[in-house]
């Protein structure tokens, strides 16, 4: 019998979206595995930790797990963290515990489904 990771050299970089976990916390003050992320390429809506994580490159890449195109990005440089998230249309954070209100709140761009 074949083992399908040698059938699939890119399957074996791949780990799940929770592995990205530590870095995000970095720049997010939750826990981000929980966030819904709507893939601005095919329109899947999917918990981050759902999605396939690539940490092999100089970033680590967030793919669609529907149509793998990148939907976020997370590097360092000069003792900045970058966030590229243009491959997400939009973000949803749960903050547990709390009730935030202001000028962002509502139904921004439609509910994520």
């Amino acid at each position: 019998m074949t083992d399908p990771v040698t059938l699939d050299p890119i399957a074996a970089r791949r780990l799940d979206g929770n592995a990205a976990g530590g870095i995000l916390a970095e720049v997010f003050a939750v826990d981000v595995t929980a966030a819904r992320s709507r893939c601005a390429g095919c329109g899947t809506t999917s918990m981050l930790g759902g999605h396939h994580l690539y940490a092999d490159a100089p970033a680590l890449v967030l793919r669609c797990p529907n149509c793998t195109g990148m939907v976020l990005r997370v590097g360092s440089r000069d003792g900045r963290l970058l966030l590229d998230m243009s491959g997400s249309s939009l973000l949803e954070i749960p903050v547990p515990g709390s009730s935030v209100r202001g000028a962002a709140t509502g139904n921004v761009t439609g509910e994520l489904g």
